[in-house]
């Protein structure tokens, strides 16, 4: 399981590429990697939490993201192994 964050470095350029982060954003819903995306507070950029795919795969996925890509927002992955779980989260532990 992953936690990505994506820290604002350059928010002046967030506009213009809000349509295509969306898309990366539902891309990773689609291929069942992303779980929950939701917006660091206050304002600060977002966070995503993954799964179902190894290190390197979020990594380039993660370089993928436009706003990643342009400089927009700098990510950090932290990988998180599950220990323990409330029992509706189970299926991360797989």
């Amino acid at each position: 399981m992953f936690v990505i964050t994506l820290r604002f470095a350059d928010k002046t350029r967030a506009g213009q590429l809000m349509e295509s982060h969306n898309a990366w954003i539902s891309r990773g819903f689609d291929d069942g990697v992303f779980l929950l995306v939701g917006s660091l507070q206050p304002a600060a950029g977002g966070a995503i939490l993954a799964h179902n795919a190894s290190r390197a795969e979020i990594e380039t996925r993660v370089q993928e993201d436009p706003f990643v890509a342009e400089g927009v927002v700098q990510a950090e992955i932290l990988e998180v192994t599950p220990g323990r779980l409330d029992e509706r989260l189970a299926f991360l532990k797989a």
